[in-house]
């Protein structure tokens, strides 16, 4: 596993706006869908080159539809020295009003 922090998804309601949420989905999903302020860069991408879309010295929130991809990217981007925090339970859990 990795040695970064976990939040549940329904309790990350007074810190949007105030941080950087990534939303790891594919467009499709994400435009059918998604919390406020979160940004769109689909797994793939980051993984295939994280200095592109993030920088180091940041902290991310990362999310995706329940969970798996989400815990998937921030192991990879964890062990490549980013600061990451997984949003567990994803979108598909969340209680709150989804942006399209």
């Amino acid at each position: 596993m990795g040695y970064f922090n976990s939040i549940d998804v329904n309790v990350i309601d007074g810190l949007l706006g105030r941080v950087n949420l990534i939303d790891v989905r594919e467009p499709y999903e994400y435009k059918s869908g998604h919390l406020p302020t979160a940004k769109n860069i689909p797994m793939n991408k980051i993984i295939s080159d994280p200095g592109k879309y993030l920088d180091r010295s940041k902290r991310y929130y990362i999310i995706c539809q329940s969970g798996g991809r989400s815990l998937r990217t921030c192991t990879f981007l964890w062990q490549k020295g980013y600061d990451v925090i997984n949003v567990a339970g994803g979108t598909g859990s969340y209680r709150g009003k989804l942006r399209k």
